[in-house]
């Protein structure tokens, strides 16, 4: 067979990452930040070429990475953010306005935005996601973006 596979790989060396991290929750998106940092220097990622950017809430995540994208500085960004259910329909508005966001700026910008916002029913939930029982979701989304990095490179 001559199939031809294109994939990216999990090397941070010469990428340029902004994280944008919503200070809302931050008992929780530190921990997210923590996650996604360890694991953009294990691949090689020089602490230079990350910058953080933080928002005041999830809400203003997106509009910020669209400034972020518009700068042309970075090869893709990482949002971060905890979005954690309450007694009012508050956490629908936000949860589905930052998702969108996300992608909008993502598609027009071309440019990776891995989706690292957490939207849980609970603080537990949260917790668990952040670094204990169901791993660090900062973690995980970090590596998604550096393969989606190096994947968008090969179809150059």
């Amino acid at each position: 067979m001559n199939i031809k596979i294109l994939e990216g790989n999990y090397s941070a060396k010469g990428l340029k990452v902004a994280l944008v991290v919503s200070r809302f929750n931050h008992f929780i998106t530190s921990k997210l930040e923590e996650g996604a940092i360890d694991v953009f220097l294990r691949h090689e990622g020089d602490e230079s070429n990350l910058t953080i950017v933080r928002t005041p809430g999830a809400f203003e995540i997106p509009l910020t990475c669209q400034k972020v994208a518009e700068t042309g500085q970075f090869d893709g960004i990482l949002a971060l953010g905890a979005v954690i259910r309450g007694a009012t329909p508050h956490f629908d508005y936000v949860s589905n306005e930052v998702t969108k966001g996300i992608s909008q700026v993502s598609l027009k910008e071309k440019i990776p935005v891995s989706f690292g916002v957490l939207t849980t029913d609970n603080i537990e939930q949260a917790i668990e996601r952040a670094g204990t029982k169901s791993g660090n979701k900062g973690s995980e989304s970090m590596n998604s973006l550096i393969e989606t990095i190096n994947l968008l490179k090969n179809l150059k």
